[in-house]
């Protein structure tokens, strides 16, 4: 593994959550639908690891944790997608990962949202050779896109379903790619 370990790995989940947990200290808002879907939000979920149909090598479950932010005015221009930086540790010591990148979202039957996500990932996975417990990623850091389906719950929540993908588009050698799918809670503030 090069020098990006699973240590340093940990210890930079550990700085992300903490810099979460400031950014959520904030006081709340009332928010309607359009507040929700397009200002400050906090989301917590539990993903399936490596939901590749019929081809799972990586176990366990993934713990999400994800920040989106209001868009700010200078992306008015690609439809005003909200910054995100989220983290998801596997339960199973397999592939974790720090992600960034914009989110778009649209309410396309109130209290139904559909959100389309781009950016990018760096993870603690294998890079070369695929062991039989773990994908080879190719890269440390990848590209990263996910879809999810959701309903707005009360004033300030959501509920959705995520798929989400991270590989490298074939810049590295390897490239076995990762998916996760699950459900998330979201709660605006």
């Amino acid at each position: 593994m090069s020098s990006f370990t699973k240590n340093s790995f940990t210890i930079l989940a550990h700085f992300s959550f903490l810099m979460m947990t400031a950014l959520l200290a904030t006081p709340a808002q009332a928010a309607d639908n359009k507040t929700v879907l397009d200002g400050r939000e906090a989301r917590l979920g539990v993903l399936y690891h490596d939901a590749t149909s019929g081809s799972r090598v990586e176990s366990g479950l993934d713990l999400n944790l994800e920040v989106l932010w209001q868009s700010p005015t200078f992306l008015e221009a690609v439809l005003s997608p909200r910054p995100h930086l989220g983290l998801s540790l596997n339960t199973a010591g397999d592939t974790s990962q720090i992600y960034a990148g914009l989110t778009w979202s649209w309410l396309i039957a109130d209290p139904i949202f559909i959100e389309i996500a781009l950016g990018g990932a760096v993870h603690d996975g294998e890079t070369g050779r695929a062991s039989r417990d773990e994908r080879a990623m190719g890269c440390r850091a990848l590209f990263r896109e996910a879809f999810s389906v959701g309903g707005l719950i009360g004033p300030s929540g959501s509920l959705s379903l995520e798929i989400s993908h991270i590989s490298n588009a074939g810049l590295c050698d390897d490239n076995a790619g990762l998916t996760n799918l699950g459900l998330r809670y979201g709660l605006a503030f």
